[in-house]
């Protein structure tokens, strides 16, 4: 089984001073490195989604800016694959499952930001399509949601969010199982 870490939205803009910031992004970005060091020493494909948004009403990710730049922390090996997208799923209208498709990848191992949003929508699509998908729940995070003149704090968003995909449409594990599946 051809096993590839997607690694979705990890951009300057969702980290402080950015344009929408997330919470525990140096937490989730520490993962997101620890799942990248793994899959590099194994010399496995590496699948970074960057996006850009084109919608003249888009506050953040827009073009020619530096929160569009995928976090140093992470930056790509000349190896490894970026996909740019320019609307919440990696795979609308992008070259994702056609550069899968190359490689023969059977499996995802996902990562990334916002679980609420881009994750979700990508795991689902990914499901969908045939692929095992795998989340890393402790390499993704989100941020604060409003919803009948109430705040829905962050922790609650991602919970609710992995706890829809987890045994539906992927398994979700911390980091520290990865080892124990690729």
């Amino acid at each position: 089984m051809n096993t590839a870490l997607l690694l979705v939205d990890i951009q300057n803009d969702y980290f402080p001073g950015g344009r929408n910031e997330l919470v525990n992004t140096d937490q989730v970005l520490a993962h997101a490195q620890e799942a990248l060091l793994q899959f590099r020493e194994r010399n496995l494909p590496i699948v970074h989604v960057q996006c850009i948004l084109l919608d003249r009403d888009a506050t953040f990710f827009l073009p020619d800016t530096d929160g569009i730049h995928i976090h140093e922390g992470i930056s790509p090996q000349s190896d490894e694959k970026v996909i740019i997208k320019h609307t919440p799923g990696s795979f609308f209208q992008t070259q994702l499952q056609e550069h899968l498709e190359s490689m023969n990848v059977t499996r995802l191992v996902v990562g990334g930001m916002m679980s609420h949003i881009c994750i979700d929508s990508t795991v689902r699509a990914a499901c969908r399509l045939g692929y095992e998908v795998i989340v890393l729940g402790d390499a993704c995070t989100t941020r604060d949601l409003e919803w009948n003149d109430k705040v829905i704090p962050a922790h609650t968003v991602h919970d609710a969010f992995m706890g829809s995909l987890h045994g539906t449409f992927a398994q979700v594990i911390d980091t520290s199982s990865l080892n124990e599946v690729i």
